[in-house]
């Protein structure tokens, strides 16, 4: 739950030309979590295009593989497939591997975090060329 920071991503059409991208998560009185995407076009100080949607928990033994949806009943899977042990980071993706964000919760973590971070995407064999870095 809360802020994180989107720090790379696989580009997608519903985030083309977004930076300074952030996700928030609130749980629901429902027990879903609201979605609260948001960045600015074409630079941290562009227009704010925001978008708000839920999830649902699809593993309960993990909380890691979630459903998200943005438009009315149409679903989307949304998997935690690495994590920091304090959860300072996250890589998320989907099984088709066409989807892909990491965040962390910092706007600006370190050199040495963002290293690491492209090691562990690489490691679960995304192909760091498609990669698209997040300015904030």
């Amino acid at each position: 739950m809360g802020r994180w920071y989107e720090q790379y991503r696989y580009d997608a059409s519903f985030e083309q030309g977004l930076e300074a991208v952030t996700a928030d998560y609130s749980l629901n009185r429902d027990g879903s979590v609201r979605v609260v995407n948001q960045g600015r076009k074409r630079g941290p100080n562009g227009k704010l295009r925001k978008s708000v949607g839920k999830a649902r928990i699809e593993d309960k033994a993990t909380s890691a593989k979630l459903k998200v949806s943005f438009f009315g009943p149409f679903y989307g899977n949304y998997w935690v497939l690495d994590h920091g042990d304090d959860y300072e980071w996250s890589i998320v993706g989907e099984p088709s591997g066409r989807y892909l964000w990491v965040l962390t919760r910092n706007a600006k973590p370190g050199a040495a975090l963002l290293i690491e971070l492209e090691a562990r995407v690489r490691a679960l064999g995304y192909n760091w060329s498609m990669i698209h870095f997040t300015r904030h």
